[in-house]
Parts: structure tokens; sequence; C-alpha cells
């Protein structure tokens, strides 16, 4: 058997010394693919540099820094390789900065376009060409300067690259992960399901940020038929998605 695990969090680029992170460890990564190895799982195991990191004969680490290099990678890999699953765990960036200003950059920015808008009300549509225009004229700095009281970080939303898993590999099972923050489990599950729909997942693991630490990590593996197991800690949680694979592999 192989499968593809991602694992960690992106961290998008600022500058050359600066970027936006989150507080991703990458431990139930890790969990999932020892659970996996002990089976003699060959695994292509895509994760960060800052993240904690699986051992084995089997494991193959591929790093990468930004969501742009999480998409290369899994594109080659899904185009190189055929696998039995895929158990998308990553934390990825839903934004990643466009550009960054100054107070004196932002006063001359919004000058012009109020100028430009004749003084009247910003419409959405010529709000998101503005959002534009900065993007497309905004400076590559090594380092952007602190001269400034205040800096002013405009962001867009990345792609999902969970989309492209199914995309590549119609046929492969897809385990992708939700998490929520201090919701019902009822709101939780209609969430997962979404997902499911949405990104032709097989399951979700979905969490709640309040029930997760160092050591419990409370969740639930919702399949494709709405049917869920529970577990408490990141080993329960890596057993349970072994399970739920090697089930399902034998059913197709």
């Amino acid at each position: 058997m192989r499968i593809l695990i991602t694992a960690g969090g992106t961290s998008e680029k600022i500058d050359d010394v600066r970027s936006i992170s989150n507080h991703s460890s990458g431990r139930l990564g890790v969990a999932i693919a020892n659970a996996f190895n002990a089976e003699v799982t060959t695994i292509d195991y895509v994760t960060t540099k800052n993240a904690q990191k699986p051992e084995g004969d089997l494991i193959t680490l591929h790093f990468i820094n930004d969501t742009k290099e999480l998409a290369d990678t899994l594109t080659n890999l899904l185009t190189t390789h055929s696998y039995d699953a895929v158990i998308h765990s990553m934390a990825v960036s839903d934004f990643t900065p466009a550009t960054s200003l100054s107070e004196e950059q932002l006063q001359t920015a919004l000058t012009g376009l109020l100028a430009k808008n004749n003084g009247e009300s910003i419409s959405a549509a010529v709000l998101k060409n503005w959002l534009a225009e900065l993007e497309s004229d905004a400076h590559q700095d090594k380092k952007i300067s602190s001269d400034t009281d205040h800096l002013f970080l405009i962001l867009k939303k990345n792609p999902k690259v969970i989309h492209l898993i199914k995309k590549l590999q119609p046929e492969t099972l897809l385990v992708g992960f939700k998490l929520l923050v201090d919701v019902s489990f009822n709101a939780l599950f209609d969430v997962a399901m979404k997902s499911i729909q949405k990104n032709s997942a097989d399951f979700i693991l979905a969490n709640d940020l309040t029930e997760v630490g160092p050591n419990e990590h409370h969740g639930y593996l919702i399949a494709k038929d709405g049917s869920y197991t529970e577990a408490a800690t990141k080993k329960e949680i890596a057993q349970l998605i072994k399970q739920a694979i090697t089930t399902a592999r034998k059913n197709k």
C-alpha cells in the first residue's frame, strides 16, 4: 500500500525576513504516519521543516513552505505515483500576502481612489479592482521598511489545495480535515458533510480547537454516508483513519 500524507502548517511569505504562519505542530501527522508505518506502508510525507517529522525506512519526506509550493508538490506526486489513500491533515493558510503599505503609501492610494471615484461611495466592484491594482503595482522588496508607525498588510485568498487531489486521482481514498472553534457537534457534523461533498472526500476528521491539546485531541472521523467514529487522542485518531482506509480498500 502507498499513501500520501500532508502535515504541519504552511508559511506565507511577506518578504525575505517575515512570514505569516499558524500553530500547527504536525504531531497528528506523525501519529498517522507511525500507525501506517507499522504495517510496512510506503509513505510520501509532505510537511514543513519546522513541523515534527516521522521516521521510517519507507517514509519519504517532501518539504514545502507555502500553499503554492504545496500545490506544486502534490501535483507532481499525484501525477507520478498512484496512491491507495491521501490523508490531507496539513493546516493550509486560507490567505497569503498580496501587498503591504506604509501609512504614507496607504494615504496616497486612498486619495487616488477617492479622486478617481469623484468622492462617491466605493462599490464592492471598484474596491476589488483597486485592490487588484495595488497588488499588480506592488514592489517585491526583499525587506519591508520599518520606517512607519503602522504597516498595512493586504491578504488575498489562497485556492483550496484539497480540490486538486480527486481531480488528479479520482480513485484514491481521500481523508480531509476540518477544524472549527467552540461549536456544537451538530454544527461540526454539518460543516464536515458539506466539505465531503464539496471536495469529493471519503472521510473528514472533524475537530474543535477547544478540544485539542498536546496530549488530548477529541475528534470525529465522519464518512461520506454520514456514519462516524470518535477518538480522544491523536493516536486514537490515527488508528481510526488507518482502520477506515483498510476497510474501505477491502470493500472496493
